[in-house]
């Protein structure tokens, strides 16, 4: 009972501080308006079923898109660097809230020595007696000590709680920057495997071209050699396969460095990607995909970075308070028990000891305005974090909408190209019949060659732009990911291939 009174005297300060620990500071809005479209102001694409962009991956049924999508999310520098962050952000949000609760430290010690000291006088007192008494004096003092400590600063005015909550919002922040860089990561090695197929079919286009053009030269040099062919036409012709072989030389190595891109995207070493690129481009030609009915615009709150920009507003709103909270006092409680022992000579002796305080106030009295610049600070991150955010949402419509042209636009295009290609093919093989018949020129060959030739280019131009359409709906919407998925982070050391497929 004795133990107890002088806990019982400092119940009442106690209370007291527990009372204020509620009355935190206000803080400024943590949520705030932002302009998001109550439509969107861009044509939809052609009205087909309503497919969400998770399920786009497995509409592509490419699996080797897939497995280069999940080679580079390994490979990937931008999010390894976002995994460390979220583990860092992770690490910071447990101090914040450890701060929060007391601390425990637990101390030990040990020490041997000698204290004291030996007389000699110059009497003739009994020698016996006189070694007993150095002896005494000079035996070794063994000390030991064992205790707990513990210490805790009570949040009367919510700045740790404001600290901790900031810590959060920053876990959650960098959490869905992470998957922002894997549907970046996706985008891009989609848009490298749409531009290498395409290359490779504009190189097919290129070889048919050349070899047209140089069969067209044989043939005029053993007409013109007879007599039958002016040199100027063969010289022509020449001219014309030559053209071609270089625009052939040309593209080759354009498709060259395109691979060299996805060789490093991936981090596939180039044969075993040269490889499994002749594999695919055997199975299947350039995708073509469905089209969405539509998109609504709160969508826009599911992408990754729209989020993280959200979170940085609360983390500012709370940094604020935990700035304002600095101006004002601070309580801290603290206490010990512990328990020394003392041996010395056969004699031991322990001692148990304990204290409950002190009660410690800081009220804070003259910085010379170093807490109230601190807090303007505070301020002035939050109005930048929300004035960051709206822009992000004003970014991410205007993504959106160009996107939606885009995909628009190609698809309008597509039917003009195709029956352009399929009309020019049948104009081609006529003035060809014709020139083999010598009722059409070479100029006439030619120029039908050429024509050919630019609406073959065109479409597959346009087969690129319509995916990359895609792949850019696909990213400004968030790439499927919704906000459930940033509490998910453990699932971020376990990137699957088939995770990038579902729900990228």
């Amino acid at each position: 009972m004795r133990r107890l009174r002088p806990i019982a005297s400092l119940c009442l300060p106690l209370a007291l501080s527990l009372a204020l620990v509620g009355c935190g500071l206000t803080r400024p809005p943590a949520k705030v308006e932002a302009p998001f479209p109550p439509q969107w102001n861009a044509p939809l694409p052609h009205g087909g079923s309503l497919a969400s962009l998770a399920d786009w991956w497995r509409q592509l049924d490419d699996p080797l898109l897939v497995e280069l999508i999940a080679a580079a999310e390994n490979a990937s520098p931008n999010l390894a660097s976002a995994a460390a962050r979220v583990a860092e952000a992770r690490s910071t949000r447990v101090q914040a809230g450890a701060a929060l609760l007391p601390s425990l430290d637990g101390t030990a010690s040990a020490s041997r020595g000698v204290s004291g000291s030996s007389f000699s006088g110059g009497g003739t007192s009994s020698s016996s007696s006189s070694s007993s008494s150095a002896a005494a004096a000079t035996a070794p003092l063994t000390t030991l000590q064992a205790g707990l400590q513990s210490k805790w600063e009570i949040d009367l005015f919510g700045r740790l709680r404001a600290d901790r909550d900031s810590a959060q919002q920053k876990l959650d922040s960098a959490t869905a920057k992470w998957h922002d860089a894997r549907v970046a990561v996706a985008a891009e090695t989609a848009n490298a495997y749409f531009a290498e197929r395409a290359c490779r079919q504009q190189l097919r286009v290129s070889e048919s071209d050349a070899k047209s053009r140089s069969e067209t030269s044989r043939l005029t040099d053993l007409s013109a050699r007879a007599g039958f062919t002016a040199p100027a036409d063969a010289a022509l012709a020449r001219a014309s396969a030559s053209d071609a072989s270089g625009r052939l030389t040309q593209q080759r190595a354009q498709c060259a460095i395109q691979r060299k891109a996805l060789v490093a995207l991936s981090g596939i070493d180039e044969p075993t990607l040269a490889q499994k690129l002749a594999v695919s481009h055997t199975q299947r030609a350039l995708v073509v995909m469905g089209g969405i009915e539509s998109v609504p615009a709160q969508a826009l709150s599911q992408r990754p970075d729209v989020y993280a920009a959200e979170l940085a507003v609360a983390s500012a709103s709370a940094d604020v308070g935990s700035a304002e909270a600095e101006r004002y006092p601070k309580l801290s409680i603290s206490g010990s028990i512990g328990r020394t022992q003392i041996r010395t000579s056969g004699f031991r002796e322990s001692l148990e000891t304990w204290t409950v305080g002190p009660v410690s106030l800081t009220v804070p009295l003259f910085d010379f305005g170093a807490r109230t610049a601190n807090t303007n600070a505070a301020k002035a991150r939050y109005a930048e974090a929300v004035s960051l955010y709206r822009a992000n949402v004003r970014q991410a419509v205007r993504e959106v909408e160009e996107a939606l042209v885009n995909l628009d636009a190609t698809e309008a295009r597509t039917t003009d190209a195709d029956s352009a290609v399929k009309n020019y093919q049948a104009s081609f093989d006529a003035t060809q019949a014709r020139y083999s018949s010598g009722l059409a020129s070479l100029f006439e060959l030619e120029d039908s060659r050429r024509t050919l030739f630019a609406a073959q280019t065109a479409r597959v131009t346009l087969q690129r732009e319509r995916a990359e359409a895609w792949v850019s709906l696909y990213r400004s919407m968030g790439g499927g990911w919704n906000r459930t998925d940033s509490s998910a982070s453990s699932s971020m050391t376990s990137s699957s291939t088939s995770t990038v497929a579902t729900s990228p």
